[in-house]
């Protein structure tokens, strides 16, 4: 008689009878200002998606998965620089007005300020490992000077 959801986030495991008591377990994080109840582990975004695989005070580490032509924005942070490892697929790389392609098992180092992008010229998903460092690490943290999807 349970009722067991799991999602990369979390796992609910509840009697069916109590189920609708979800809601207050919600309002209770919400309470406590828990980030779990507006941030998610895997974010979908127009060029493919992201998985936020380990925190720490002054680094993040992704997953990140590009889908065949697609491309992020061309943008810079101030904050943070980032270290990415191409694992499957190929890697167009943008920094600073010079591209350099990346296949598996190679990476690059974006430093803090370097206005830079990241492109899936290939067929397949491309997938890579991002190392993020630096004294803020929050989303917020992207000037975009151009993007495909119109983000500003």
């Amino acid at each position: 008689d349970l009722v067991v959801v799991e999602s990369d986030d979390a796992i609910l495991v509840a009697h069916k009878d109590r189920v609708q008591e979800v809601k207050a377990v919600v309002e209770q994080l919400k309470e406590e200002g828990r980030p779990e109840v507006n941030l998610h582990r895997k974010v979908y975004r127009p060029w493919g998606a992201y998985d936020s695989i380990d925190v720490g005070e002054r680094f993040q580490v992704k997953h990140i998965t590009v889908k065949p032509g697609a491309k992020l924005s061309l943008q810079k942070h101030f904050h943070r620089a980032e270290h990415w490892i191409v694992v499957k697929g190929t890697a167009l790389v943008e920094v600073e007005g010079k591209e350099v392609l990346l296949t598996e098992n190679q990476s690059t180092y974006i430093p803090i300020g370097a206005v830079h992008r990241l492109e899936n010229p290939g067929k397949f998903d491309l997938e890579l490992i991002e190392v993020q460092s630096g004294g803020y690490l929050g989303e917020d943290d992207i000037v975009r000077f151009e993007d495909t999807y119109g983000r500003t």
